[in-house]
Parts: C-alpha cells; structure tokens; sequence
C-alpha cells in the first residue's frame, strides 16, 4: 500500500465526486481550512463541523476532515479568534486539521448524498429529478495492430473512456487491413523502411466524455506501438447521461401516505416528520432531495412524484404543494448524515483500488440543532 497524503485523498475524492458537478452558483466546496500538502492517515467523515466534531477529529488523531456542509458558506469580513466560528478555526489550524467540503457537488454524484437517500427509501428504477449537468462526447477511432488491441482496450477502461450509464468497458472493432510505407528516418514498427506495408488491424472505437479527451489521447499514444498513430475524433450530437439534483423512483408496494410517512421515519431514523396531504391518499412514486427542496416542488410534481421527500419546507411552499395536490413528507435536513456512513465505505473502496492506506472514520455525533418534544 501507498503512503497517503492529503493531496492524494482529494484527487481520488474529486475522481469521484468532481467539482465540476457543483449545482449552485458560488458553492463554496473545497478545502476550506488548513493544508493538503501533508502527510494524511486518518480522515473523519462528518455532515457538519462544530467544535465536538472538530475536538472528535483530533481526539482520533485524524488529519483531514471530509464534510458535506462548507463551515464557510459566506464570505468572511475578517477572521477573529475572540467569536466562536473564528475559534473554530483557531483549534483546526493549531492542531493542524484540514477542512474539505463537497456540498452540492456530493449531492449530483452518482452514489451521492440523493442516491444514499432513495437507496435508504427502498426506491427502484431511480432517475435525476432536477438534471444539472451532462457532457459533451466523443467517438474515438484508431487503427491498432491486432497484437495490440487488448493492452490498447484495456488502458482506455482505465481512464474513462467506453463508459455508457452504468456500463463501462464499452467498446467495438472491426478487423481490416492498414497500409503505409515508412519514409528515411522512420522506425517502424514493422515493416521497412521505403517498402509499402500491409498490415492486419483494427479499427477500435470507444466513446469519450469531454472531461477525459485529453487524458485518453495521452494513454492512447503512450499504448500504441507506432510512431504515428492513425485515429480519429469525432463530435458526438448525443450527450452523456445527465447528472443532477435529487432522485425519482418507485416503491417496490404502494402504501398510504400515512404508511410512507412511518417508512420514512423507520428508514431515515428520525424521531418525527411533517407531512402536507391527505394520510389514506396512495404513495407509489417518490421523489426525494436531501437538504432544502423548497425550489422544486414543481419539479417534483413535473415528474409524475405522489409525494415529496425534502427538508426546510417552508410554510408557503407547503400550501403550495398542497394546492398542486403534491403530499409532502419533511424529515429535516439533518438526513443528509447518510452521507457519513456512504462517503467511508466508498473511499475505502476507492483507496483499496489505488491501493493507497488511509483509514475513513465515521463521525459518531450528532449535529441536529433540534430537539424533538
């Protein structure tokens, strides 16, 4: 295994849950506090960062702190070690504790905060409820000698390229026969120079998202056998699959809403919702979207959902869905600590693959402000 660092930790984050994929305009995701540029062991994984979580981290002798909520959302007039966010701050830096925020960014990755979310709401065929971001793509052709082909596919795989949906390693060929004559000062990888050539190939294509164009180019000229390489790029109308904010799916039986009310209570451990609409009336699509979903009841009701999983719902906005007959279930914002537990076992999984070491601790505290009486 690897010696980890905190930039190496980011870079397999971000190889999964890119900035690229920030939903709201000024979302300030990154590293919020500290440094990368050190030596990293232990990361906590929490949904917020309050002083206990801060003194939980240095108590488990972590080095970087991975949370879903910025601890910096606004822009700070100064920094003052006499406030408590200033304090906060002041005990992260002293005890050199980095701070890296994936806020909505985590929310549109694929097994994000949303996919934890309907995952644990037993959602089937689950599609993006708000699209916010798809890619351009590209198809990739080049002429490869048959021996070749397989280290040729197999580097593609590697760095992204052939993915459709939830399938990678996609790829056609087709076998023909490539010609050329090697000019003085040539070297050939078979045949000689000033001697017209056949040779036995084929014709390797994969699609190629935007974001990977480069990266597959240089794979594929370091994997190619010849000196120059004979491929081409095309532009492609189709899109890739679109990523976005929250999820629509169907349950597995219909229930009332009364029913659904209690599975979600069961389902995301919380002592009590809110629910707007009539408690016998059938609950069989569901939409859900961790934190506030104030803007998209529309969007919500737009998609065929029967109901509406979302927090911060505001009193207006729930006469609103009222009116529209879209029911409602709000189990606060706090659910979104599903993240926790989703966002360990998946870098784990990603670090055993890059076979770097470094171990992904669950925070154990509860950052709900309320209390239920």
């Amino acid at each position: 295994m690897k010696h980890s660092n905190g930039q190496t930790i980011i870079q397999i984050f971000e190889s999964w849950s890119p900035k690229k994929l920030v939903a709201m305009e000024n979302d300030p995701i990154g590293l919020a506090i500290g440094t990368l540029n050190k030596d990293v062991s232990k990361v906590l994984v929490t949904l917020d960062v309050n002083d206990a979580v801060v003194d939980e981290a240095i108590e488990k002798g972590c080095q970087l702190i991975i949370a879903h909520h910025p601890p910096i959302f606004r822009k700070l007039p100064n920094l003052r070690t006499d406030t408590p966010q200033g304090q906060l701050f002041e005990k992260c830096i002293k005890n050199d504790l980095a701070v890296y925020a994936a806020h909505t960014n985590l929310d549109v990755a694929t097994g994000g905060v949303n996919d934890l979310l309907a995952e644990a709401l037993q959602l089937n065929d689950c599609e993006v409820l708000v699209p916010t971001y798809s890619e351009k793509l590209y198809k990739l052709a080049v002429f490869v000698p048959t021996s070749h082909v397989e280290k040729l596919r197999t580097a593609f795989a590697q760095v992204g390229a052939g993915k459709l949906g939830t399938y990678d390693s996609c790829s056609f060929q087709t076998t023909g026969e490539g010609m050329y004559r090697a000019l003085e000062g040539a070297n050939p990888f078979v045949g000689n120079v000033n001697e017209l050539h056949r040779e036995e190939e084929v014709k390797l294509e994969v699609v190629v998202p935007e974001s990977e164009k480069k990266k597959v180019i240089r794979t594929m000229l370091k994997n190619h056998p010849y000196e120059e390489v004979a491929y081409d790029l095309i532009t492609l109308d189709n899109e890739s699959k679109p990523l976005g904010l929250g999820r629509i799916g169907k349950l597995e039986e219909e229930m009332t809403l009364e029913q659904f009310a209690q599975h979600v209570k069961k389902t995301l451990q919380v002592p009590q919702v809110r629910v707007v609409g009539a408690l016998n009336s059938t609950i069989h699509k569901v939409a859900v979207l961790g934190g506030d979903g104030n803007k998209y009841i529309g969007a919500a009701k737009y998609a065929g959902a029967d109901v509406f999983v979302t927090g911060d719902l505001y009193f207006h906005v729930a006469q609103d869905a009222e009116t529209m007959g879209l029911s409602i279930v709000d189990p606060g914002h706090h659910v979104e600590s599903v993240m926790k537990k989703g966002v360990a076992v998946k870098m784990t999984q990603l670090c055993e693959e890059q076979k770097v070491n470094c171990e992904f601790i669950i925070s154990e505290l509860s950052t709900e402000p309320f209390t239920f009486v």
